[in-house]
């Protein structure tokens, strides 16, 4: 079950950084770091585990602790089949606050940021994340400049609208769009999915759990997650990802955890078959408003 971006197979279910640095909400500044220990191990069992596509940022850091280093740290050097990914656009100071959306000609240190933390010569994938943004071509201009550096190997979008990736596509190849999607959650992305999928770019969503977070049984959507977890003897996390998954074959996933059983849960996730008539029932509870 893979997908290829670029010239890079990676597995379908990744592993997204960005609970790594911290217990709790992200980017809280009263977040407690995490164990440093148990950081590391759980992106060491995340690659034992088969997990080759980790999705990381310079800006996934609390108050002791840096995404990128932990990676540094746990998986350098780094196997041959690992593809980290990681985003640029916004930025943080190292007290936390967030800073404007960076310039053109702000990407490369951004860039070179990364390079340095994650100790690498380039980085595999970089997605422009945006906010407020209507015209991504001077970035994505820039972004192309440094792929041609060889800095960087392929180019993505991150939290983009459909003419973003328009935009994107007329100065270099976009290989991923990455947006926030899942079960219940922004179901108004399913056209854009299946725009990406038609043209061979894969779609990866972030929050696939979102709807996790709401109290267990307080939907219709919630409801169907639990009566199908039970029948499969899995978790509701489990099912949302399986039907994420199932959205098509060039969906990826990249759920994030800093407990090694809810990682081994995430990647088990992938062997769960969902009938034909429970995805039409999830399908159903996706478009409803619960």
């Amino acid at each position: 079950m893979t997908w290829r971006l670029g010239d890079l197979s990676v597995n379908r279910i990744g592993f997204g950084a960005m609970r790594l640095p911290q217990r709790g909400t992200a980017f809280d500044p009263r977040a407690e770091p995490r164990d440093r220990g148990q950081a590391i191990e759980v992106l060491r069992t995340a690659v034992e585990l088969g997990v080759n596509h980790v999705d990381t940022a310079a800006f996934y850091f609390s108050a002791t602790r840096s995404a990128n280093e932990l990676i540094n740290s746990a998986l350098a050097p780094y196997p041959d089949d690992l593809v980290i990914v990681t985003k640029i656009g916004p930025g943080r100071t190292p007290q936390g606050e967030w800073l404007p959306l960076a310039t053109p000609r702000q990407l490369r240190g951004q860039v070179e940021e990364n390079l340095r933390q994650l100790g690498r010569e380039h980085l595999d994938v970089v997605n422009l994340r945006i906010s407020g943004l209507d015209d991504v071509t001077a970035h994505f201009e820039e972004l192309a400049r440094l792929q041609q550096a060889g800095l960087v190997r392929h180019l993505g979008l991150s939290n983009v609208k459909p003419h973003h990736l328009d935009q994107a596509q007329r100065v270099a190849e976009v290989v991923c769009v990455q947006n926030s999607y899942g079960l219940g959650h922004h179901p108004e992305q399913d056209d854009f999915l299946g725009v990406c999928g038609e043209r061979g770019i894969a779609f990866v969503p972030f929050f696939a759990l979102a709807g996790a977070n709401q109290e267990a049984g307080t939907s219709a959507e919630d409801d169907v997650v639990t009566e199908i977890a039970r029948a499969h003897d899995a978790s509701p996390a489990q099912v949302r990802l399986a039907w994420t998954l199932a959205r098509g074959p060039h969906v990826l996933v990249i759920p994030g955890t800093g407990d090694p059983a809810h990682l081994r849960q995430n990647v088990e996730a992938g062997e769960l078959v969902l009938t034909a008539d429970e995805l039409t029932r999830l399908d159903a509870a996706h478009l409803s408003d619960g």
